[in-house]
């Protein structure tokens, strides 16, 4: 059995000082780690967007009163807090397994070699994220959960897994300047399409933010704005989103586009319809919790679903120049030249 070799005085320095790079001279991982890493990442973004949305429903938001201690006197939830306590500390305490998850992304991404210094900034940005709606997380609590707040906070949530989704792409693909598979007017369909998708996710956590479900059993302030109004908007801007989605469908068969763009626009189009229809239900069965929570998840699938149909619309081909040879090549070039 190979004993573990011991790190010299000089390895230590080094480790302390940049442990990635110390990481990354000691390990390669293979293509399939890094893209498992990367959609771990992607999956904790989803579950996260979960989980915030029970604390909301169960009415937890303030099951610890103050942050970034749970209480005054308790850095965790107490017996006395009962079941909201455990809810809101529980969805704390997710934050640091989505920050382990980056964290692998990130090793992961600075050890492949040759290293993707892009790939590596896809997973820092990962990281800044969560630092930063972890803050605002602070803040909502806080303020007593002020929709404002609540809605930055969902929306930066949404900035995460746009990150999340792009890195998860990249692993697939090479360094290469993207080469486009449709044409200009496509691809401006689609932006216009993404567009229309981000109007109605703000608009989506307005309804939140003026409807009945404020995140907590004490008095919290509502956006002043009539919900039933706001309702019957988000509903216009889904069937807008709904129809740019199936011209986009119609469009991609009419130029013969390849069959990536044309399966996640199909993905893309059964998502929205179902997440139409949960919202349908949930409007005139007066808001039932498990529906929208349903409602929020299927929001973060949308929109994932949409990056990976504007993400289709081009190829990253491997940079040959940066591409290592094999082992057995390199040697056999080394033979041929001594």
């Amino acid at each position: 059995m190979v004993g573990v070799p011991e790190l010299t005085p000089a390895d230590a320095a080094r480790a302390a000082r940049n442990p990635l790079a110390f990481i990354a001279d000691r390990w390669t991982p293979t293509p399939r780690t890094v893209r498992r890493a990367a959609l771990a990442a992607l999956v904790m973004a989803v579950v996260i967007v979960g989980t915030g949305g029970a604390v909301r429903l169960t009415g937890s938001g303030l099951g610890c009163p103050t942050w970034p201690k749970c209480t005054e006197d308790s850095l965790t939830a107490t017996r006395e807090m009962g079941l909201h306590g455990v809810i809101e500390f529980g969805n704390r305490m997710l934050t640091y397994v989505l920050c382990a998850a980056v964290g692998w992304a990130i090793i992961a991404a600075r050890s492949v070699k040759p290293w993707p210094r892009g790939l590596t900034r896809l997973g820092w940005a990962q990281f800044w994220i969560v630092m930063g709606n972890a803050v605002l997380g602070g803040i909502v609590v806080l303020v007593g959960l002020n929709p404002y707040t609540v809605a930055a906070h969902f929306m930066l949530t949404s900035a995460l897994i746009t990150v999340a989704v792009l890195m998860w792409q990249r692993t697939r693909e090479g360094d290469g300047a993207p080469r486009p598979l449709v044409g200009t007017a496509v691809r401006q369909l689609v932006w216009f399409l993404i567009a229309a998708s981000v109007l109605l996710i703000a608009v989506g956590t307005v309804v939140t933010g003026a409807g009945p479900h404020a995140g907590s059993s004490s008095e919290v302030e509502r956006m002043p704005v009539d919900w039933e109004t706001v309702s019957k908007l988000h509903a216009v801007l889904a069937w807008i989103v709904v129809t740019l989605t199936f011209a986009l469908w119609f469009v991609l068969k009419a130029v013969d586009a390849p069959p990536e763009p044309l399966r996640r626009t199909r993905d893309l189009f059964l998502i929205l319809l179902a997440q139409g229809a949960i919202g349908y239900v949930q409007y005139f069965t007066e808001l039932p919790e498990i529906l929208v929570g349903l409602h929020m998840l299927g929001s973060a699938l949308m929109w994932i679903a949409l990056l990976r149909v504007q993400l289709a619309l081009r190829e990253r081909p491997y940079d040959t120049t940066e591409v290592p040879r094999p082992a057995t090549e390199s040697a056999a070039a080394t033979h041929a030249l001594s």
